[in-house]
This record gives C-alpha cells, structure tokens and sequence, in this order.
C-alpha cells in the first residue's frame, strides 16, 4: 500500500511555524527528508515571504518553488470563545487558506497532498466512539460551527479533485491537540492549554482557587502533536485510498479522509485533577457553569488508521508532564 516517497521530494508545509507544522518539520528532517544533501527541499516560508491569502502570490510561488508533497497545516484555531466572537473570521479565512493551496497544488501537479481536517467537523450528537460515517450526518456543534464547515469543504474540495481529476489528496480529522508551540492566549487557547496556563499561573502566584468553565463533564480526547506528525508522515508514506487494501468506507467505496487520535477519553474534570496536580496546586477549583461546556462527548473511532499501522505513542500523563515542563520553561 506504500506510496514510496523518496528523500528527493521536495515538500511545502503551509503553516511550517504553527505548532502542527514545526512538529512535522522537526519529523522530516529527523527522517532524512527534506535535506539537499539527499537531493531534497523543505519549504517553509513565513507570512511575510508567501501570503496564503492571496490566489496569485500562491500560485506565482509554486510555480517557481515546484513543491512535489505538500502539507496543509496553516489555519485560523481558537477555543470555544474565539470561535463564538469571530465566525467570520474563522469561516472566511480558513476558507480563503485552503482554497488557495489546495487549487495551486492541484494545478502544479503536485504529487501528494495532504489537508487536516478537526475533529470537530463531527456533528455534535455524533455516536460515540465518532466513526468518519457521521460526517454530515447531524447538527454541528453551534460554538465552532464556522470553522467546521470550512473545514469540511476542505475535505470536500480534496476529494472532489481527487475524484474529478485523479489529484493525489488525502485529508486527516485529528482529536484535539496539545504539545509544544501551542497558543496559551488567556482567551483564545484551547482547553489544554488554557487549562495549564491558570494552574501554572495560580502556582506561581499562591493563588487560593481557580475558576474553570461549564461543568467539567463533557468528554474530551487528547492527542499529542508529535503523534500527529507521526501520523502525516506515515500516512503519505503508507496509505493509497485507492489500493484494495486500504480502509473502505460502509458501502465499500474508498475513504479519503481518516480520524487520528489515541481513540480514549477523559473528562474535563480529570483533566483538570490531572494538571493541578502536575503543577503542583492544591487550592479550590471553581466551576462556572454560566460558560458553555460545547459538545457532550467527543472520542474518535481511529480503529482505521489503527489496521494501516499507526498507533498513538504519547500517553495523556506523560505527554501533560513534558508539556508543562516545556510551558514553565518559556
């Protein structure tokens, strides 16, 4: 099922400074691509040098870079209260992003594409463990609903170049994410991140409690960003949708999109005991039930990327630790 990539291609990684990105960098290189030594080139081109934004700057920079694998990874992210105060920012965006990039590569013949989805891209009252079936099979959960639905049309875009013109993409759902190179933004971080940066905080500060949103009860997976990098890798390296062997959707027709994540869950609540206790703090947690709490449950079924090969490698407690060892060390 190998798609035999050589150390020779010449990859673009859209979003190569993002904590996605610079992890899949990292990746590449440590694996022998990417290096001119070898014949190879990793682009990683700041905002400044390539405006993602702009159809002709984009298309203008494949032409002269010729990138032959391409990595989408750059996007508009936030938390429950960005994506509330800003939809059209996180719609038009992250829309504006993935057209460009998607359509220049297509029409500069790269040869492998890879889009990530979210996993929120799943409607909210999804049957729990979240198989790639319930794609647009309900009502998407209202605080982040712009940014499914480009993200959705990116997954969409992919597989109808694919389909209409042979375009070598494949797209990935990830679980929610963690690790080095996060946002800890006091407002428009994620739950992990956020959640380290009060506890640290109240640490340092001899704080005597800590005020957490909603009820601490939905459910949440948590991957680290490392593992994702793993998994693109081993993806472009590893899974031709079109082989007979490669994961089939219910009718058995090709999937060309797959879930990524450690396929187990953990309350809000927990995690919560979890950091306080890493860092160190003992005061009251506070739980304002005032703030939504977002979808009730969300774990992804990965059990098909599991049958390609690829599994997980990080555990929740060993990743948390590493990760606020890396965020008090800024």
């Amino acid at each position: 099922m190998s798609k035999k990539l050589s150390l020779d291609e010449k990859f673009f990684v859209a979003g190569s400074s993002g904590m996605v990105g610079s992890s899949v960098c990292k990746l590449l290189k440590n694996k022998g691509y990417g290096l001119k030594e070898f014949g190879g080139d990793l682009f990683m081109p700041k905002r400044k040098d390539l405006n993602l934004f702009n159809y002709e700057d984009v298309n203008s920079w494949f032409k002269h870079y010729k990138p032959t694998v391409v990595i989408l990874a750059a996007a508009k992210v936030g938390g429950i209260l960005a994506n509330s105060e800003f939809p059209y920012d996180f719609l038009l965006e992250n829309l504006k992003i993935q057209n460009n990039v998607i359509e220049a590569s297509w029409k500069n013949n790269v040869k492998r594409f890879l889009f990530l989805g979210s996993s929120c891209i799943y409607p909210k009252y999804a049957n729990q463990p979240i198989r790639e079936e319930s794609l647009l099979d309900g009502e998407l959960e209202k605080t982040n609903e712009c940014y499914a639905l480009a993200k959705i049309s990116g997954i969409k875009l992919c597989e109808a170049l694919r389909i209409q013109y042979g375009f070598d993409a494949i797209s990935l759902m990830p679980t929610n994410l963690y690790g080095p190179k996060d946002n800890y933004h006091p407002s428009n971080s994620h739950v992990m991140a956020s959640l380290i940066r009060k506890f640290s905080e109240a640490k340092i500060h001899n704080k005597k409690n800590v005020t957490c949103w909603g009820t601490g009860d939905p459910l949440r997976e948590f991957m680290h960003v490392q593992d994702l990098a793993d998994a693109i890798i081993f993806c472009l390296e590893n899974w031709d949708p079109e082989n007979k062997n490669a994961p089939k959707n219910d009718a058995g027709k090709p999937l060309y999109f797959l879930n990524v994540g450690t396929g187990k869950d953990i309350s809000i609540k927990e995690l919560v005991k979890k950091i306080a206790n890493e860092v160190g703090f003992d005061g009251e947690v506070i739980w304002d039930q005032s703030k939504p709490d977002g979808t009730p449950k969300k774990q992804l079924d990965v059990s098909r990327i599991n049958k390609l090969g690829w599994h997980s490698k990080i555990n929740l407690d060993e990743g948390i630790r590493k990760t606020i060892k890396e965020f008090t060390s800024y």
